[in-house]
């Protein structure tokens, strides 16, 4: 696990190679055990290593094949490596190394860019040939690891994190119609970033690059159901086998590697698999001391009993998450309002004390159908008389007081939303129930005269999938693997690992379990009543009873409380009307609105909106004008 930066210019201009390695080190923590840069004639390849397989320095990067002409810089991990080491081997191909890179470095020579469709793992990458002057950026299948491109006037700058371009000096315009974007989802899906002329690269996609070329090429796509279903006994044993050979595959490693544990039904069957296949796993939970009604460390006890584990329990205290609110933001070098990125940050922070690699369940919700909107989607397609009284009461619910910050408040709230979004088209539900902000107030907010159209040609595109295949509910989770997943989830937990230099790994997303998911109609997945289906069938033998009966509770930060008492200084300061007239972004109105309504009995979703302006204001103020 690294960080990668480059520039490429064919303009005549040299690589400026001091200015990379002063962008290099804006990112140690995602490399802080060796540095490297290569320099040919039009580019400059710069690479931060955090070494995992074979930690001798003959694993730095980049990786130069012996006749000078290829090179490679490449941050992530190609897990099933051996087997292609072996035939390149016996090919003629020597290696100096025991690392992965390196057996990637000649599958490219070899294969170009067909190489790609043989990793499984998670990656991005720049493959240059000095002797065509062509480089290759790529990224993996689903977006775990990020990369930020600029291509201007024939000058390429590139990296894994926004902070590395700018520090190459890439063009600082913000981006209205990412904004909007922002403040609806409260992060920024690609291929945009906060800046007009940066892009992300689009997961399962590469860019090939020369004087002449420049083209973007998707290689791989989710398949469509096939409408053949295998016996439930048979589903189950396929399933198995699958994630049961991806956790495998994840805990190769030269360091010490351990299991975050939530007590939740993903992380406790990637636990229950890992513990068969090493003599004793380090599990890793963290703890709710002030919120005990989110405190599910009796659950990851349990499980950790059953598997026989070495188990450290992290209690935090709300004071814990707030002291390093702060530290988060400075790590986030574009806006992103996710407030459990705090929880992420110090669950890594700790277990980083323990261990440089930990596997994670992140992504088993998307794909197999684990979110409470995915059965309330499910209830909106078909409903039954509940869910009709739900709808009317909803209505009454507007008039209530809501609030994410008690457990009436919440369900008001949520009362409120599905009634509001149940009678759109699928499409503009799945946006109403995957945001905070309507259009309309999008708009006011940002005082655009009328629907900005770039903004709306995303929200098309994100839309596009659901109004393709048979399965309506197999159309929402591909639409969230290619929205939620790659914008909000995986960020998070990229970010927050690597704040830390901790290497997370994700067995749900290995492609070939991913790909046999969508392969199953949504009934084997998910009903009304129920998520994750197919996993609980699936893994029952191996998980405690009281696991398999539980709901999903996840955790909200107590950001009411904050925004009132603690925050409320940087509320009162950073958003106050005469710094938003000054910064000339917002609608004043607009904002001194949703500080009212914060302060109200009623306060609905306010506090996330705040949160989501004060994390854009420490953006603008300490990353943009930094």
């Amino acid at each position: 696990m690294c960080g990668i930066a480059g520039t490429l210019n064919f303009s005549g201009k040299e690589p400026d190679v001091h200015l990379l390695q002063k962008a290099l080190g804006r990112m140690s923590m995602r490399g802080p055990d060796a540095e490297g840069i290569w320099q040919s004639e039009h580019v400059a390849l710069g690479h931060r290593r955090l070494s995992i397989l074979d930690t001798s320095d003959a694993g730095n990067q980049p990786f130069v094949d012996p006749s000078g002409r290829y090179a490679l810089v490449f941050n992530g991990e190609f897990f099933n490596f051996q087997p292609h080491k072996n035939r390149l081997e016996k090919s003629g191909v020597s290696f100096c190394s025991q690392s992965d890179t390196e057996v990637l470095l000649h599958l490219l020579i070899e294969q170009g860019p067909s190489a790609l469709s043989l990793i499984n793992g998670f990656f991005a990458l720049a493959f240059y040939d000095a002797q065509e002057h062509k480089l290759l950026l790529a990224r993996d299948r689903f977006g775990v690891k990020p990369l930020y491109y600029e291509w201007h006037n024939q000058q390429l700058l590139f990296g894994s994190e926004l902070k590395v371009l700018r520090a190459l000096g890439c063009a600082k315009e913000i981006d209205q119609a990412a904004l909007g974007l922002y403040f609806h989802l409260h992060y920024i899906p690609e291929p945009r970033s906060i800046y007009q002329s940066v892009r992300k690269l689009k997961p399962g996609h590469f860019i090939t690059l020369s004087a002449e070329q420049y083209e973007e090429t998707s290689y791989y796509s989710l398949p469509s159901e096939t409408g053949v279903v295998s016996s439930p006994k048979q589903l189950h044993q396929e399933l198995r086998n699958l994630l049961d050979d991806a956790v495998q595959l994840r805990m190769i490693s030269d360091v010490p590697l351990g299991c975050f544990l939530s007590g939740g039904i993903d992380s406790s069957i990637v636990t229950a698999l890992a513990a068969r296949h090493t003599r004793q796993l380090n599990t890793f939970s963290v703890g709710f001391r002030d919120e005990p009604f989110y405190d599910e460390t009796r659950f990851a006890e349990l499980v950790a009993k059953k598997n026989g584990t070495h188990h450290t329990v992290f209690r935090l205290s709300n004071q814990d998450l707030f002291d390093h609110v702060y530290g988060v933001w400075e790590y986030l070098d574009e806006p992103f309002a996710d407030s459990s990125a705090l929880n992420m940050f110090i669950l890594s922070k700790l277990t980083k004390q323990h261990v440089t690699v930990a596997l994670s369940g992140d992504g088993a919700d998307e794909v197999f159908g684990g979110y409470r909107k995915h059965r309330a989607l499910l209830r909106s397609m078909e409903p039954a008389w509940s869910d009709r009284a739900a709808l009317l009461a909803g209505g009454f619910a507007r008039f209530l007081p809501k609030s994410r910050g008690s457990a009436l408040g919440n369900l008001l709230r949520k009362m409120h939303k599905y009634q509001a979004g149940a009678q759109l088209p699928l499409d503009e539900r799945y946006w109403a129930w995957a945001g905070f902000m309507n259009d309309k107030s999008v708009a006011e907010r940002l005082k655009w005269s009328g629907m900005h159209p770039e903004y709306m040609h995303q929200k098309q595109s994100i839309l596009a999938e659901l109004k393709q295949g048979k399965d309506p509910m197999n159309r929402v989770l591909k639409t969230d693997v290619g929205l939620l997943l790659p914008g909000d989830m995986l960020p998070k937990v990229d970010r927050m690992s690597m704040a830390n230099s901790l290497e997370v790994r994700n067995p749900f997303l290995d492609y070939r379990v991913v790909d046999w998911a969508f392969r199953m109609p949504s009934s084997t997945k998910l009903n009304a009543k129920k998520g994750k289906l197919l996993l609980l069938d699936t893994f029952q033998d191996l998980l405690p009873e009281e696991i398999l009966n539980r709901g999903k509770k996840g955790f909200e930060v107590p950001l009411v409380k904050w925004l009132r008492s603690d925050l409320a200084h940087l509320v009162d300061d950073w958003l106050s009307r005469n710094r938003i007239q000054e910064q000339g972004l917002f609608d004043p109105d607009s904002v001194a609105m949703e500080i009212r309504r914060l302060r109200s009995s009623d306060p609905d979703d306010s506090p996330a909106k705040i949160w989501a302006l004060l994390c854009f204001q420490h953006w603008w103020m300490f990353h943009h004008n930094a």
